[in-house]
């Protein structure tokens, strides 16, 4: 038990919770994003797998890992603009629109290998994002070990959630998202274009997920692989729900699945005789468990999944 101890306050698993969370977390806050703005965004899954696609087919085919930045950001916007069409656009159910989203991402990135790198399992490897290391913040004591060497996305994670929750709760713009979401005939009736606000906030929500991929394909590893995203858009959505529709408390909750998953990583390396498979549940097993006692006391925006048509009419 000492072993098991010593991997839960190590700074590597730490700092493994850290590049595990960032797809996460940046899912999370696109989910924050779309859904305080009225739109249920279950496509955060296919997002991130399109974003992963986007990012290493174009830095295979350009050599430069940040034009892979770019066609994920490209993507998760077209994804973001796809979704908002049929929610918003043709009034089709939210979860509905999520869903297919989904299920499109996950056909069409299949196809897409097999047509381009004659592969079912994995791509070649691609250029990677480089590790930046922070000068003076790598030599303070343990903070150092912890944030002074990380990919870009990392750190870009770690400034969107503070960014974000200025923009959503000290700033005119985040009122007016926040508004929508709560009551869109309300904020129709002082000037605020709805729907055009509602796609806005797609698109911004797409990009951010689409980066989360990009960090799997980029940051974490250097290929892509079928289904990369491997649960995390719902486990992104699970966090968003914990944080109370709250970027920094989204980002909390990712970082606290990430934990269970570093945490299950390292126990695989330590002599213990627990089942990989039980172990290997862990992260998924406290998304459950966090979902079912989050949605309790839970308070969604009271608008969330309602149709606004442009005539004014919910």
């Amino acid at each position: 038990m000492n072993e098991l101890f010593e991997v839960l306050f190590s700074i590597n698993t730490l700092t493994a919770t850290l590049r595990l969370a960032t797809p996460i977390a940046l899912a999370a806050m696109a989910g924050t994003v779309s859904e305080r703005a009225g739109i249920i965004n279950l496509g955060l899954e296919g997002k991130i797998l399109g974003g992963a696609f986007a990012a290493a087919y174009a830095s295979s085919l350009t050599g430069s890992p940040w034009l892979g930045l770019l066609a994920a950001v490209a993507a998760g916007m077209a994804m973001g603009g796809l979704l908002g069409l049929f929610a918003i656009r043709f009034r089709a159910d939210h979860v509905v629109a999520g869903v297919g989203l989904n299920i499109l991402m996950l056909g069409l990135t299949g196809l897409l290998m097999q047509v381009i790198w004659g592969t079912r399992g994995a791509s070649p490897t691609v250029p990677a994002l480089p590790t930046w290391s922070i000068p003076l913040l790598r030599d303070l004591p343990v903070l150092g070990p912890l944030l002074g060497s990380h990919t870009p996305l990392v750190y870009l994670m770690l400034l969107a959630a503070p960014l974000l929750w200025v923009w959503l709760f000290r700033s005119p713009a985040g009122l007016r998202v926040r508004m929508i979401g709560e009551h869109p005939e309300a904020a129709a009736t002082v000037g605020i274009r709805v729907q055009r606000m509602q796609f806005r906030c797609l698109l911004l929500a797409g990009a951010l997920a689409a980066l989360g991929g990009a960090h799997l394909s980029l940051g974490h590893l250097s290929w892509f692989s079928a289904n990369m995203s491997a649960g995390r858009g719902y486990m992104a959505l699970a966090a968003n729900i914990f944080g109370q529709w709250n970027p920094l408390g989204g980002a909390l909750a990712a970082a606290l699945f990430a934990f269970t998953d570093a945490l299950q990583m390292r126990i695989q390396t330590l002599q213990i005789p627990w089942p990989t498979e039980l172990v290997q549940m862990l992260p998924y097993g406290l998304t459950i468990a966090v979902v079912a006692g989050a949605v309790r006391r839970a308070r969604p925006p009271a608008a969330l999944g309602r149709h606004y048509g442009p005539d004014g009419e919910g």
